[in-house]
Formats: structure tokens, sequence, C-alpha cells
């Protein structure tokens, strides 16, 4: 039980920080531990990033965080459709292949290859144009895309998140953190939301759960607190630590399992 109030509370203090969520380090980590089905990790990561998104995004506004409205909400309404695509394939993939380890090593090789497309990217952003686009139907799409993966990966947003609302909406660091955990937040609401009118919570073992949302809480509000006041490059740095922890994590996962 502490292990898992340990995980949590790391993983969101972190997913918090750098706007991860916290799910890029559960995921992988609990299928390293092989207590839990692909399943029933997915929706574990899921409510404990879903409470410290929440926690998270008040204190970003009690501590009057700049949110830019235009480009945060449509984002907001493409992850729920997005994240309803995503869990509604997770499932039909779970149906086709039908054995746990199959599931998790594509689940792995998926993230992994993010990661290392991210990787590069965060390392060289700083040399590399983004594109200032704007609009409703662009944020929308670019929230379809980002709730997809968080669903189907079951890793509640991710690396993928940051650099790519940093390169399309050439928002800085911090700025982009924000708008990934807000994104994040109704990605878990719709994929929770599915999960209660298709299978219901009841199929799954979620004894450690409890545990994980109070790590969570303590995780969204400690990451929040850091975020305001570390400098970006700091958070920057986190951001690339946290990428090459999961990298590792997802190719032994993958060792393991093929």
């Amino acid at each position: 039980m502490i292990l898992y109030f340990v995980i949590a509370i790391c993983a969101t203090t972190v997913g918090a920080l750098t706007g991860m969520g916290g799910g890029v380090i559960i995921k992988p980590v609990l299928d390293l531990l092989g207590n839990y089905d692909a399943a029933t990790i997915g929706l574990l990561s899921s409510v404990t990033v879903f409470a410290m998104s929440v926690v998270s995004i008040i204190k970003q506004i009690r501590q009057k965080t700049r949110i830019p409205g235009m480009t945060a909400l449509p984002l907001a309404v493409g992850s729920v459709i997005g994240g309803t695509v995503g869990e509604q394939i997770l499932k039909a993939l779970i149906r086709a292949l039908g054995d746990n380890r199959a599931v998790v090593v594509t689940q792995n090789i998926c993230l992994g290859l993010l990661i290392i497309l991210v990787f590069v990217y965060m390392l060289k952003k700083d040399k590399l144009p983004t594109l200032h686009k704007r609009g409703l139907v662009l944020s929308t799409l670019v929230g379809v895309l980002l709730g997809f993966f968080s669903s189907f990966l079951g890793i509640g947003g991710g690396p993928i998140n940051v650099a790519l609302l940093i390169f399309i909406f050439s928002l800085d660091t911090k700025t982009a953190t924000v708008c990934s955990i807000i994104t994040i937040l109704f990605a878990q609401i719709s994929k929770l939301g599915t999960v209660m009118l298709t299978t219901g919570f009841a199929p799954f073992d979620l004894a450690m759960l409890p545990v994980m949302i109070i790590g969570a809480i303590t995780g969204g509000w400690l990451g929040a607190k850091l975020n305001k006041q570390l400098p970006e490059k700091t958070v920057e740095i986190a951001f690339n630590c946290v990428q090459v922890f999961v990298f590792a994590a997802c190719a032994f996962n993958i060792y393991r399992n093929i």
C-alpha cells in the first residue's frame, strides 16, 4: 500500500510540474510491478491523474497563472472526443489480442516511440521554428489527438502534450504545461465516463485506488506550486529526465513481455 502511495505522489508531482500528467510514469511502473492487467492499470492511472489534474488546475487558478482560454477550451472539448475514441479502441485491442502481455507490449512500443520523438524535439526546439497557429478548429483537432493517446496508452497525457502544444501554438513551456493539464483532465473525464456507462467499475480491482488518490492530491498541489516557483529551464530539465526514465521502463516492459 505504501509503495502505491509513493508511486502516485512522485508521479503526480512530476506530472503537475512538467505537464505530463503522471500517468506516463504510473502506467509503465505498474506494468513493471505486474500485479494488475492492462485494463485495470489504465483505470488506476486515469483516476489518479484525474485527481491530480483537478487539484493542479485549482492551484494554478489561485496562483493567477495565465491560461489562454481560446486555446485551452477547444483542447479540452477535443480531448473528450479523443478520450472516448481511445478508450473504445483500447477495449477492441484487448478483445482482439486476448493476451495481456501482447497489450502491454503494444502500448509500451507506442509510448516508447513517442518518447523518442518528443525527447529529440525538446532538445532541438530552440533551433526549430514553431507554427504560431491559432483557431478553434485546429485546437479542437489537437485536443482529439491528445485525448486519444491519453486513453489508448493509459498514460493520462504524457510528453506528447507539451511538445505538440509548443510546436503548433508556439507556447512557452510553462503555459503549455497548464494547457496540457487541462487537456488531461477532460480526457480522463471522458475515459472514466465511458467506463462507467459500459462495464462499470465493479470488474476492476481498485483496492489500491484510495491511497493513490491521496498521493495524487498531494502531488497535484506540490507540482503546481513547484511549476510556479521554478524557472522554465528547470521545468524543461525535469521534463527530459522523466522521458529518459519512462523510455527505460518501456524498454524493460517490452523485453519482459515478449
